[in-house]
C-alpha cells in the first residue's frame, strides 16, 4: 500500500562536488537524505544544513559498509553510488599496481558492495526504489594515460547493465549517468595536490558544474514508474570525446 512517508535517499561520496550538490537537491525536493563519506567533519557539516543525516563511509572497507547499512532501518527508495575516485596518470607500461587495486576497490568492489547491503531495503520501499550509478565518460571510450581508470570506469557499466538484468520483474529501477569534464576536486587528488594542473584541465573551455550531474540524476527517478532510464551520458557543450575539447584562446 503506498503511504506518504517521507522518502528516503542514500548518497555515497557525499562530502563534495556531486555527492554533495545531489544531496542538496534531493533535500529540496523532500526526501530524507543519509549522506556517507570518509571526510565525516565535511558530510556531517552539510546534512546538518540540510536536514540530513551523515554516517561515516569508506566503501572500499567492508566492515565500513555493512556498519552503514546496518545503521538503515526500513525501506530505502534511491541510492546513488557516487563513491569513487581517480588516481594519478599513466599508461599500462607505467602502472601503479597499488593505484590501480585502491580504485578497483572503490570505484567497482565498492559500489557493489554498497548495493548489496542495501538491497533487502531497496527492495521493502513500496514506493519502488531507484539505484543510480555514477560513472563517466571513459567508461564508454579509451585514450592513453588513464588505463587504469578507464578499466574500473569499464566495469560500472557492466554492473549498472547486470543490475538491470538480475533485477528485471523487480519494482527497483537502474540508471547509469555519465559525465564528462564536472569542474570537481578529483582533479585535484588524480594530481596529488598540485592546483595549477588540476585546473589547467579545464583552461580555455567550461566545464561541466555538480550540480548539472544532480538535476540529470534527478530527472531520471521523477519519470512515470514504467519508464527506466538506462543511462544517461552528460558532456560540457565544448567537448565531443574525453580528449576532444574545445578550448579558446585567452
Amino acid at each position: 500500500m503506498i503511504t506518504d512517508r517521507t522518502k528516503i535517499a542514500v548518497i555515497t561520496g557525499a562530502s563534495s562536488d556531486i555527492g554533495e550538490a545531489t544531496a542538496r537537491l534531493f533535500a529540496k525536493e523532500g526526501y530524507l537524505v543519509i549522506l556517507g563519506a570518509r571526510c565525516y567533519g565535511k558530510v556531517r557539516a552539510i546534512a546538518e544544513s540540510i536536514g540530513g543525516v551523515a554516517i561515516p563511509l569508506d566503501v572500499s572497507r567492508t566492515e565500513s559498509v555493512e556498519k552503514f547499512s546496518k545503521a538503515i532501518h526500513g525501506p530505502l527508495d534511491l541510492l546513488v553510488n557516487n563513491g569513487g575516485g581517480a588516481l594519478g596518470l599513466g599508461t599500462i607500461a607505467e602502472m601503479d599496481e597499488d593505484k590501480w587495486i585502491t580504485m578497483y576497490q572503490t570505484n567497482v568492489v565498492g559500489l557493489g558492495g554498497m548495493t548489496r547491503a542495501l538491497l533487502p531495503q531497496l527492495k521493502s520501499s513500496e514506493y519502488g526504489a531507484d539505484v543510480v550509478n555514477i560513472g563517466s565518460i571513459t567508461g564508454l571510450e579509451t585514450y592513453v594515460g588513464r588505463a587504469g581508470y578507464t578499466d574500473c570506469k569499464h566495469a560500472v557499466q557492466a554492473i549498472t547493465q547486470t543490475m538491470r538484468l538480475e533485477w528485471l520483474g523487480e519494482r527497483i529501477r537502474v540508471t547509469g549517468i555519465d559525465p564528462g569534464l564536472v569542474e570537481t576536486e578529483s582533479s585535484l587528488v588524480r594530481f596529488a595536490g598540485n592546483a595549477g594542473r588540476a585546473q589547467s584541465v579545464y583552461q580555455g573551455m567550461r566545464p561541466l558544474l555538480a550540480e548539472d550531474v544532480a538535476e540529470s540524476i534527478r530527472w531520471a527517478v521523477s519519470r512515470p514508474w514504467h519508464v527506466n532510464i538506462d543511462q544517461i551520458v552528460i558532456k560540457p557543450t565544448d567537448q565531443a570525446r574525453m580528449d576532444k575539447i574545445f578550448r579558446r584562446s585567452k
